[in-house]
Formats: structure tokens, C-alpha cells, sequence
């Protein structure tokens, strides 16, 4: 998104006063090039107020009338008149400031993209974000915003890329974020807890990463719908339990497939050796044994294949010989770094059907 060079006059005989910023009572008027400008410099500056440090002093210009030529604030012509300027963009990524977010944002109504990536905002996301009506992509990650998960997001009808990971968001993830039309949706490394979404497979999205939460329950078969465009599912730390099922196979996009750090069991599936696109697996830290498909390994992309902290007892050549692996720490004869023959024994001996593997608590 270009910004636009400035082309607000200032005139000096000019003179706003806003003794509240939530009941605004002007002395005078300056000459705002139009009324959505005039708006955006009420949002902004209520919202400068509430920023409590700005180590960086990015927004140190925040001053006047012309917002258009605000640092990190971008315009473009607006959608519906393309001789109105507005303010499209705002881009406060990496700026480490510390605040909240304030309900005049929501005078934002042409915003179309939306990123704090990597400050030190908190508290909720205000509701009044709901006029956002044109927003394509939010990006608050990286913050300390707290509270359940941000359901206005959930209406706002062109958004297309969500990404709010690393935060305090806490409480159930919403079903109806999996019936969305959506392209990516980030939201691990939160304190969400819920059972594991059994509607996942109704959302379009290329990426989703749900990691480092506690989403406890069985991946469901229904995944198998995503087979069209996902790409990249990354599902570390989710309290997954339970096998894999075999519709996984049928995604024959899938670029990444990460669901380490969980409790499955029982075996990989086969069907996995059907996803030609795949270049990196990773299933460490869980509990899968039997055999290794050697399918898998005949994957021609797989770049990096992770099975460590595992109890498999058996490995193809093929598997063993790929050259980006990690098989440390399973049951696997005549292989270094492997557990002992007692535990390897021990968890052999109550063998695990994928048919009573998952419980949901």
C-alpha cells in the first residue's frame, strides 16, 4: 500500500479544542479535506492518548491535522469514491509500544489492513471495531491482550487473514471462526481452552496454526474437506489425543504437517505416503509405535521427517536412510539413542486402539 504525499493545508488562523475526545466540542473548524479524515484524526489522537511509552518515538509525528503523513498510518482513495482519500492502512509493527486500544477506532470505517505486530498494547479489543467493514487483514500478535477470544472479528465480512498468536487470550475458541472464509488463521500460543474443533474441516484457509493451547480431543476425519487448499497446519502443544486418522492422507496440498507435543498413539497411517506435496512432518512427542509406512518415506518433496520420543519399533531402510531426520528415543533394534528395552517393553505391553484412544475432558 503507497502512502499518500501530504495535501492537507494547515492554515494558522485555524484552531481545534477537545476537551473530551469522546464528546468533541469545537471552537473552530480546520480544514479537513473531507469528513473520514476528520474522523481518522479523532481515532488516532484519542488513541495517541492512550499509548502510555513509545520507546521508539514512532509516533512522534502524530501532530496536525494531516493524518495521511502520520508515520505508519497509510491512505489511498476509498473504495467507494475514488476521489476521497481515506485512511486504509495502519502498519505499527515492531514499534514496542505500550497501551491499549480505544473505542474511537472505530471511526476507522475504510481501514483495510490492520497490524501491531510485536508491541506492548493490552486489555480487550474494543467492539466498536465492528464498523471495520472493509478489513482484509489483522495482524495483533505479539501483544498482551487479554480476555476471550476477539469475536468481533467474527463479523466483519471481508477479513481474510487472522493472526492474533502470542497473547492471553483465554476461554473456548469459536466454532464459527471454522466456517469462515478465510485464508489463514493464527492463533497459537494463547491460553484458549477448549475441546479440539470437530468443524475445522469446513474452513477454506491455506494456513492454520492452533499450537500452544489447550485444544484437548481427536483430530477429526472431516479434515479430509480441506483437501482443496491447505497448505500448512501446524498443531504443536494442542492437547491432541487419540490416532490420526487416515482422511489426513487425502490432503494432497499439504506443504507442513507439525502435530508434535501431543498424546496420539497407534500407528502413522499409510495414507500419509498420498500427500506428494508434503516437505516436512514432524510427530515427535507423542506416542505412536508399530511400523513406520515406508510410504512416507518415498514422499519425493519430504525434505525433514521428526518422529522422535516416539515408541515405534520399526523403521524402513528407506526411512532410516533419509537425510534430514530424527529418530532419537523410539523402540527401534540396532539404532543409537534409542529408549531402553524396559520401557520399550512396558508400554508394549498395553497395546493402544485407535478405535477407544481419544478421550476429551
Amino acid at each position: 500500500m503507497m502512502k499518500i504525499l501530504q495535501t492537507l493545508t494547515i492554515y494558522s488562523f485555524f484552531f481545534l479544542s477537545f476537551p473530551s475526545l469522546s464528546h468533541q466540542q469545537y471552537t473552530t473548524s480546520p480544514l479537513f479535506e473531507n469528513p473520514r479524515l476528520k474522523n481518522a484524526y479523532i481515532a488516532l489522537q484519542a488513541w495517541k492518548k492512550a499509548m502510555t511509552d513509545d520507546p521508539y518515538n514512532f509516533t512522534g509525528n502524530w501532530v496536525g491535522y494531516d493524518v495521511c503523513s502520520y508515520k505508519g498510518v497509510y491512505c489511498a482513495p476509498s473504495i467507494d469514491d475514488a476521489y476521497v482519500k481515506t485512511v486504509a492502512g495502519i502498519d505499527l509493527n515492531h514499534a514496542n509500544i505500550a497501551g491499549s486500544l480505544v473505542k474511537e477506532l472505530g471511526l476507522l470505517t475504510d481501514l483495510s489492513l490492520f497490524h501491531l505486530n510485536s508491541n506492548r498494547f493490552c486489555g480487550c479489543i474494543p467492539y466498536t471495531i465492528k464498523n471495520w467493514r472493509l478489513l482484509y487483514e489483522v495482524d495483533i500478535s505479539n501483544n498482551n491482550f487479554y480476555g476471550d477470544f476477539p469475536e468481533v472479528l467474527l463479523f466483519l465480512p471481508h477479513l481474510k487473514f487472522i493472526d492474533i498468536r502470542y497473547n492471553q487470550f483465554n476461554g473456548p475458541i469459536p466454532s464459527k471462526l471454522f466456517d469462515l472464509n478465510l485464508d489463514a488463521i493464527f492463533i497459537n500460543n494463547n491460553n484458549f481452552t477448549s475441546t479440539f474443533p470437530q468443524n475445522l474441516g469446513n474452513s477454506p484457509v491455506s494456513v492454520i496454526v492452533l499450537a500452544n493451547n489447550n485444544l484437548q480431543g481427536c483430530i477429526p476425519s472431516s479434515i479430509s474437506k480441506m483437501s482443496k487448499t491447505l497448505n500448512e497446519i501446524i498443531l504443536e502443544g494442542s492437547g491432541l489425543k487419540g490416532c490420526l486418522p487416515s482422511e489426513i492422507g487425502e490432503l494432497t496440498q499439504l506443504n507442513v504437517l507439525d502435530v508434535s507435543y501431543n498424546e496420539l498413539s497407534g500407528s502413522l497411517p499409510a495414507s500419509i505416503g498420498n500427500m506428494k506435496n508434503l516437505e516436512q512432518l514432524n510427530v515427535a512427542f507423542n506416542m505412536f509405535s508399530g511400523k513406520i509406512p515406508e510410504s512416507i518415506c518415498n514422499l519425493p518433496k519430504l525434505e525433514n521427517f521428526t518422529y522422535s520420543y516416539n515408541f515405534f519399533t520399526e523403521a524402513p531402510y528407506k526411512c532410516l536412510k533419509l537425510k534430514s531426520k530424527d529418530d532419537r528415543f523410539n523402540c527401534l533394534p540396532d539404532i543409537p539413542n534409542q529408549r531402553s528395552p524396559s520401557d520399550c517393553n512396558v508400554f508394549n505391553a498395553y497395546p493402544i486402539s485407535c478405535g477407544t484412544a481419544c478421550y476429551v475432558y
